[in-house]
């Protein structure tokens, strides 16, 4: 099967004092390729465990994950991650970075050129190609860890909270980049935010997940991703339905955190 295929994923941290973490629970999707996918929710919900478990770089308690029909037992190239700092390589230039993996995969100089310059066009870097990385603002690098990650033409691409760190304006911009590259690659993407705004802009379907254990609580079908590729995404944001979705997200991630806040005063 063609996708992305979770089945019945549970993940369980043993600690040292003999206690456990049921950080997921039962977890059970299908994501087709090419779909856009935004998931948030409350603080220890296991959003990110979950996106490392796809990653590859932790291997459930229960369960499986499948990319093409293929079990998923370690990180490969077919699923490229972008953490919330680009995680790049700072000895290195722009060019370089976004080079990285076809070089990896011995990849001749010539074709790679190509590949590279072509994506640092599509990010807007090409005039930066030759820069350092400390040169670069937050949102610059960003876009140089995008590029490196497409650089390897994976099928999925992983983000965790890529654009948190970012000021207001560069991530609405970034927000855009990503609907933008989302269209032109035809990648299946999902990202992790805390945003309840970036998770409506940036999620054809959106996932809201519960704590304790971390388990899908709502999906979402929305037509907002769609909208926003190549348009003003303030203008977006007054569509019908967006602010009624906005709230009413706001208050099922508000109910779930004072839920989390009671039973940790009944546990003292």
């Amino acid at each position: 099967m063609d996708g992305l295929v979770i089945d019945d994923v549970s993940m369980r941290f043993e600690l040292p004092n003999g206690s456990h973490v049921q950080a997921l629970q039962n977890v059970s999707l299908n994501i087709a390729s090419g779909e856009l996918m935004s998931v948030l929710g409350p603080s220890g919900c296991g959003k990110t465990t979950f996106l490392n478990i796809i990653a590859g770089f932790l291997a459930p308690t229960a369960g499986k994950v499948e990319l093409n029909g293929s079990a998923v037992s370690g990180p490969a190239s077919e699923r490229g991650m972008v953490f919330q700092q680009g995680a790049l390589f700072e000895w290195m230039n722009v060019r370089d970075n976004v080079a990285f993996g076809p070089s990896m995969k011995k990849m001749a100089k010539s074709e790679s050129a190509g590949i590279v310059d072509h994506l640092l066009e599509t990010v807007g870097l090409q005039d930066f190609k030759d820069k350092a990385v400390y040169e670069l603002s937050g949102g610059m690098q960003q876009r140089v860890a995008l590029a490196r990650c497409l650089a390897n033409d994976p099928d999925v691409i992983l983000m965790d909270e890529p654009l948190g760190a970012l000021d207001a304006l560069t991530r609405e911009k970034m927000q855009g980049l990503v609907l933008k590259l989302w269209k032109e690659t035809g990648k299946t993407i999902i990202l992790i935010t805390h945003s309840v705004e970036e998770a409506l802009l940036l999620g054809e379907r959106l996932l809201v997940m519960a704590p304790r254990p971390g388990r899908i609580h709502k999906e979402y079908r929305l037509p907002f991703a769609d909208m926003g590729v190549g348009a003003d995404l303030r203008e977006v944001k007054k569509m019908d339905g967006y602010s009624e979705t906005r709230e009413e997200i706001l208050t099922m991630i508000w109910d779930m955190e004072e839920e989390i806040m009671g039973r940790a005063e009944t546990e003292q």
